[in-house]
């Protein structure tokens, strides 16, 4: 029965997946807000990149022809190269919007155009798919995680149990989170959240024996629901996301645990023999706990945003193009231009955009400014301005010239949108309401495992907890975007979904056997030439491990339930 309900609702929770917000923006900032209106009343554009087409020289005119009906295009002339900003017309920022401009990039590649931009060197990334050394570092990958399971459960049964109860943990936690997302925006991250976490809680739970399973759940998973709980409260995007996600997963695993964990039998394990650890394992958690307190030490020095162009793919029809634009001088910030959009009330007068103009242009680190004339760029009594910065908007110089051109064109009653003010607004959002949200989700995580497990195991769990979630941010920092690949800087929801997890899962104390299957999952699905997944998986991976590795470095007595207060004032 538990077979058929897991098949029914794994159907209806993969038809229920476009519920989920999926335009990967953060909303409520005032870029969002320029953004929407640009959309509403142009149709393209905003939080979404411009492809950037260079025509073929014998036809100059293939890119406005091949752009299609309701495109905007901006063409420039720099250093003897000419090319264009093209704004596909059914441009939005979610997954049906990306498909219509990756269907524009092709039609303007048909008629002759070399097209770079954000968007086509993120497909090219994909498109080229992992190489044979990736493949063979995959399929390491799940045949360690078969190992690692059958070394654990040491039975066919003790294999397919935890992956029977995470399989069930995650489809119920994605049908909850569904359910939340037809009354209120959820984002799309939350299914790279659901899985991991739901495989860490499934094969801990079921490696330890029965009744200490049962109140590891009952005690860590209210403690996780309750935490996450509280970030649902706070109106960032992405952390009210990963708040309902974690919160659905914490709940749904109490679920399992109560009633399909005992169904399954457990098989018999030999004992273990005495004398076998080695001096080794003893150092690896507190080798872990300095690793992690490192990671978490470099959080601070995060930049939010798309890795940068150069960092996206190393070869490809995109990339040619970016290295064209760049041998001819045209700086990378093309990529990423804003859109200021000129009020109603003075944009109808001859010239009214000519004010915006002239003070973006003076903003330093902004190569031009400049108010196209036609349709597509004067409508309803408004009108557009592009500005293109130097600099790409996830580099420190191009963050501060986003901020320059608001400071310039404050009190005009202009609107900055556009692609390159989408980060500006996540660190303003999400990452400013962190300072808030993670001692609320702290304190209400340490009240229910103070009361249900005592303080000295709650505040050790929760420490652990704390340092694993900031290592999320810590990880890619080092791995990423100061490591080898050189992002620049780091895709600004994969911190806050990786943190929430890491935080959920380490806090319940899992062995390592658990967060190795985890990471190894992960890594399994995540290794390849795609930097975003690669850059999600590397980062559930380290973290995952470090955090129930580093847990063992802070041990805790064993809980003595007929000690714990009953009464808040004893508590307190």
């Amino acid at each position: 029965m538990w077979l058929l309900l897991l098949a029914a609702a794994g159907a209806v929770a993969v038809a229920g997946l476009g519920r989920f917000d999926q335009s990967f923006t953060a909303a409520g900032g005032p870029g969002h807000g320029a953004n929407q209106e640009i959309h509403e009343r142009y149709g393209n554009g905003a939080a979404v990149p411009p492809l950037v087409a260079v025509a073929p020289p014998e036809d100059p005119g293939a890119v406005a022809r091949a752009a299609g009906p309701g495109a905007r295009t901006l063409t420039r002339t720099e250093r003897g190269l000419t090319y264009t900003l093209v704004y596909p017309g059914a441009g939005r920022a979610d997954l049906a919007g990306l498909a219509a401009i990756e269907e524009t990039a092709r039609a303007l590649r048909a008629a002759g155009a070399e097209v770079t931009g954000v968007l086509p060197l993120t497909a090219d990334s994909a498109a080229g798919g992992p190489g044979p050394l990736a493949l063979a570092a995959r399929a390491a990958c799940a045949l360690g995680l078969l190992v690692l399971l059958v070394v654990t459960f040491r039975s066919p049964l003790g294999v397919l149990a935890p992956l029977l109860l995470a399989a069930t943990t995650a489809v119920g936690a994605l049908l909850v989170t569904e359910a939340v997302a037809s009354v209120t925006p959820v984002s799309f991250v939350v299914v790279y959240l659901v899985p991991v976490a739901s495989l860490v809680l499934a094969v801990h739970r079921r490696a330890l024996p029965p009744g200490a399973a049962a109140r590891s759940a009952r005690a860590f998973g209210a403690a996780g629901a309750a935490a996450c709980g509280v970030l649902v409260l706070f109106p960032g995007t992405f952390l009210r996301s990963a708040g309902i996600a974690g919160a659905a997963v914490c709940l749904t695993g109490l679920a399992v645990a109560r009633w399909l964990d005992p169904l399954l039998p457990r098989a018999e394990r030999a004992p273990r023999r005495a004398g076998r650890r080695l001096s080794a394992s003893r150092a690896l958690p507190r080798v872990a706990l300095v690793l992690l307190v490192l990671c978490a030490g470099a959080a601070p020095f995060l930049r939010v945003g798309n890795p940068e162009a150069r960092a996206l793919v190393a070869a490809g029809p995109a990339r040619a193009g970016l290295d064209r634009l760049a041998a001819a001088g045209v700086a990378s910030g093309v990529l990423n231009p804003l859109e200021v959009l000129v009020p109603s009330d003075t944009a109808d007068a001859a010239g009214a955009a000519d004010p915006a103009v002239r003070a973006a242009g003076a903003v330093p680190g902004v190569r031009f400014a400049v108010a196209p004339d036609g349709p597509g760029w004067r409508r309803d009594g408004t009108a557009l301005v592009v500005v293109v910065p130097e600099e790409e908007p996830m580099t420190a110089g191009g963050a501060r010239t986003v901020e320059a051109v608001r400071a310039a064109l404050a009190g005009t009653g202009a609107r900055v949108g556009g692609s390159g003010v989408v980060d500006r607004d996540l660190v303003a959002g999400d990452y400013g309401l962190l300072p808030y949200a993670v001692p609320a989700a702290a304190l209400a995580a340490f009240a229910v495992l103070a009361r249900r497990e005592g303080v000295p195991r709650a505040a050790r769990s929760l420490l652990a907890a704390l340092l694993a979630a900031g290592a999320a941010a810590g990880v890619p920092v080092l791995l990423w975007q100061y490591g080898p690949a050189a992002t620049g800087a780091v895709t600004g929801w994969v911190p806050l979904v990786v943190g929430a997890c890491a935080f959920c899962v380490t806090l319940e104390r899992p062995a390592l056997p658990a967060a190795a299957a985890a990471a190894l999952a992960v890594l399994a699905a995540g290794i390849g030439p795609q930097v975003e997944l690669a850059l999600l998986a590397s980062g559930f991976a380290l973290t995952t491990l470090l955090g129930a590795t580093a847990a063992r470095a802070l041990p805790v007595p064993e809980p003595d339930h007929r000690l714990t207060p009953r009464s808040s004032p004893r508590l307190v």
